[in-house]
């Protein structure tokens, strides 16, 4: 699955102005006055640990032990706790209520549809207060026809004992579909390098397509911006950024 084979590979390389800019996203968009905060896909809890920092109780749920196993070790090293749950978005039903929930890094595109998507929309929605709010980004289909297709983009750190390859393709066979092939390179202590892969499938929505699948699923007061809500979205946005009220 996702994330599983080389999720310390993937924490290591994600760039960490990256957390800051969603953090400080999140705490002007109704994050400061939240107390119980659920991210979603949380990952390696990067962000989890921002906010926890700024005072607020904050649930990780993500599908990938392993990147649940790095957000304690990240949690451990900063001094601050947050509770980890192993799950599925689509199915939040062991879960509490929260004064606020965010899923970013486009997390949802990885969804197999629209239809998962409003799932995950349903089950946001009710594990919500009443007055909660919803934070999350996905691409737009800009970037999955315009800016992936084609796409790459090579590391390899100064020692030469990692590199890291990503390539991107359109998806035929799905509207607004990319596939990204990703590929790690190890240096191992005899000098030979171990490769580690993965097939990695995201797809993006009409923003009317999105916004009506938040409805339908009880949200109001959709607000959708660009560049981390400083900017108003255009043709060219590559990501959105959606606040919404439960």
């Amino acid at each position: 699955m996702i994330y599983h084979t080389f999720a310390q590979l993937y924490d290591q390389l994600f760039d960490d102005e990256l957390y800051r800019k969603w953090a400080a996203y999140t705490q002007a968009n109704g994050g400061s006055s939240a107390q119980q905060v659920l991210d979603l896909a949380g990952g390696a809890g990067r962000l989890a640990v921002l906010l926890a920092q700024w005072g607020q109780a904050v649930t990780v749920a993500d599908f990938s032990a392993d990147m649940l196993s790095l957000a304690s070790q990240h949690a451990a090293a900063a001094g601050v706790e947050l509770t980890l749950v192993e799950a599925d978005m689509r199915d939040l039903t062991a879960l509490p209520q929260y004064d606020l929930v965010t899923c970013f890094a486009d997390s949802l595109c990885y969804l197999a549809d629209i239809e998962d998507a409003e799932t995950t929309f349903q089950q946001v929605a009710a594990h919500l207060r009443t007055g909660g709010r919803f934070l999350f980004d996905m691409i737009t289909p800009y970037q999955t026809d315009v800016v992936y297709p084609g796409y790459m983009y090579n590391y390899e750190d100064d020692d030469h004992q990692r590199a890291f390859l990503w390539q991107s393709y359109g998806d035929d066979d799905v509207p607004h579909g990319v596939i990204h092939e990703l590929a790690f390179f190890n240096r191992l202590a005899d000098g030979h390098y171990e490769r580690i892969g993965e097939t990695h499938f995201e797809r993006s929505y009409p923003l009317a397509t999105i916004t009506a699948a938040l409805k339908r699923s009880g949200f109001t007061d959709i607000a959708v911006t660009a560049d981390f809500g400083r900017a108003a979205p255009d043709e060219q946005t590559t990501r959105w950024f959606f606040s919404c009220q439960r």
